[in-house]
Order: C-alpha cells, then sequence, then structure tokens
C-alpha cells in the first residue's frame, strides 16, 4: 500500500508539472500570427518585401508624405519643402516630431540610416540612382512618376504601408467629393480655365497632365485649345506667347523660395499691355492662387484643399 501511495503522489506531481508548463505557453492569436507575417509589393523598381505594420517609415517625396499622413501614419524621417521651409504650412503640425532627411533631389543617405527605418517610399524620377544603396538600408518602395494622377501613386503607399483599406477609403472620400461638386458645379464647368506659373527665369504655360490639371479634368473643366493637350506644361513661354493664356478664367501661382525673384517676374508680367489686353484680364477673371497647394506639394492633403479653393471661386 505504502508503495502505492508514493505511486499516485509522483503520478500527481507529473500531471501539476505538465499542467504548469501549458499555462506558461501562451496561446498564439491569429492576429498574432498576422503581424509576423510578410507582403510582397510590386513596384517602379521591382517587388519588395515588407515585414507586416511597418513603424519606423521614411518617405522621400513631398506628395508620399501627404499620401501616409492622410493616411494617419506619420513618418519618422521626410524630405524638406520646395519652398525653403522646413516642411509645408498644411502639414507642418503633423510632422513636428519629423526627422529632416534632405531634399527630394538629394535625399541624405546618412540621415535616412541614422532614423532606422523599416521601409522607405521614394520615387524612379527622383532618387532612381540611389535605389541599390536605399535598399540596403531598409525595404524600399518606389512610385514611377510624379506628375499627373497622384491617385496611382497613392494606392501604392497605401500597400506598401499595408494600410490598403484605409487607402481605398480615403481615395473613395476623395472621389465623393469631386462628384459632389461636379454636381455643385454644374454647367460652370464649360468655363474655359487657364493656368499659368511664374518662376525665377521661367514661365509656364499649365496643361492636362500636371497636378492641377488632372483635378480640372475630373471636375470637367474645360481648357483654352492651346492647354488642352495631354502632356505636363508649355516650358520657357516667352512673352510672344501670352495670347495662349487666354481663358473664360486663369488661374495663376507663384514658385517663391524667398530671394522674391519669381515675384518680381510675375509682376512684369502681369502688368505687361500684352497680359492686360488679355479677354480674361479685361474681363478681371485672373485670380492668383497658392503654388503649393495647385502644383508643389502635389499630394492627397493639397488636392482637397485645391478643391476648397475651387469651391470658394465657382460657387
Amino acid at each position: 500500500m505504502k508503495k502505492l501511495g508514493i505511486l499516485l503522489i509522483a503520478f500527481m506531481l507529473l500531471i501539476l508539472a505538465a499542467c504548469g508548463e501549458t499555462q506558461e505557453k501562451p496561446a498564439t492569436s491569429g492576429e498574432d500570427t498576422a503581424k509576423e507575417e510578410s507582403y510582397t509589393v510590386t513596384h517602379a523598381m521591382g517587388e519588395t518585401t515588407i515585414k507586416a505594420e511597418p513603424k519606423r517609415i521614411v518617405v522621400l517625396t513631398n506628395e508620399g508624405v501627404e499620401a501616409v499622413l492622410a493616411m494617419g501614419v506619420t513618418p519618422v524621417g521626410a524630405v524638406e519643402a520646395f519652398t525653403g521651409d522646413t516642411w509645408y504650412k498644411h502639414t507642418a503640425d503633423q510632422l513636428k516630431d519629423t526627422k529632416t532627411v534632405g531634399n527630394e533631389s538629394e535625399p541624405s543617405l546618412e540621415a535616412i540610416a541614422a532614423l532606422k527605418p523599416d521601409l522607405i517610399i521614394g520615387n524612379k524620377m527622383r532618387q532612381e540612382k540611389i535605389y541599390d544603396q536605399l535598399s540596403k538600408i531598409a525595404p524600399t518602395v518606389f512610385a514611377e512618376t510624379l506628375r499627373g494622377d497622384w491617385q496611382e501613386n497613392f494606392s501604392l503607399y497605401s500597400k506598401a504601408i499595408n494600410k490598403e483599406d484605409v487607402g481605398l477609403e480615403k481615395l473613395d472620400a476623395y472621389n465623393n467629393r469631386i462628384e459632389d461638386l461636379k454636381v455643385t458645379l454644374g454647367d460652370q464647368t464649360k468655363q474655359k480655365v487657364s493656368m499659368v506659373r511664374f518662376m525665377a527665369g521661367d514661365v509656364r504655360i499649365y496643361h492636362k497632365d500636371s497636378f492641377s490639371g488632372v483635378i480640372l479634368e475630373q471636375l470637367g473643366f474645360a481648357r483654352p485649345a492651346e492647354q488642352d493637350l495631354p502632356d505636363f506644361a508649355e516650358k520657357g513661354v516667352t512673352k510672344e506667347r501670352i495670347p495662349a493664356m487666354d481663358g473664360d478664367i486663369m488661374f495663376y501661382f507663384t514658385y517663391e523660395t524667398g530671394d522674391k525673384e519669381a515675384t518680381k517676374l510675375e509682376d512684369e508680367w502681369i502688368n505687361d499691355p500684352l497680359f492686360q489686353n488679355l479677354e480674361v484680364s479685361k474681363a478681371k477673371k485672373v485670380f492668383k492662387v497658392d503654388d503649393v497647394i495647385w502644383n508643389t506639394a502635389g499630394g492627397y492633403l493639397a488636392a482637397d484643399l485645391m478643391l476648397d479653393d475651387l469651391e470658394t471661386h465657382f460657387k
């Protein structure tokens, strides 16, 4: 009997030990498993595999910065604004904790590496030459270009940051606003909208495949014949081409970096007799708008603000 008692005690101890072992190994939930999974994104430079839910993201284009901000993600690093400021005014508050990594044309590899990113988002048009170096720092995804339809890039970025559902919701919200505004505008979209940009040493007439040109086309606006072209812009415009600027209404924007040279050029052209003789000038339908919003920023947030401007002008 004594021997049997000892055996029973030993058996009970084994059971208790086994139970304790089981309790020490927490069950792995489906959510935890999903977080460990990786995914592959096809982009302008090929395919890149990324661990789920990247947390430390560096973005190398301004429109890319706007995209991730719109989807509720603050990058740890980003390129600076083109205006000479660190950030554009409409994104500055959201980027107060973000580190700068140079500009779009010359991002700093050292600054990027120091941030220890787990994802880098860039653009072939801007940074193709350093793609291999960036890829050695972290998984890197490149959009193809920066002109025209920014929504393609936005969709790519949503996949890269593993927030495709959020991206689709944001694009749906934007495009629903476009449709609502089209109804509000009605026949006003029959007006021919001219777009002109002044830069230090350059004047441009903008066509349909520009940031603001795509938005105007989405809204159904007509364009003057010489601007109703499927490309970006006519650059290096001379004063002999001022007649091509005419329309029913003109929006112009000036790219100023702080030395006032672009502003001087703007004043010279706006006050030129040829410009003043345009039908749009005589009708007092020439309006200056923000270059950052209508052209330079080029992303989701700027597009939404441009729609605000159009609602104001055509209400």
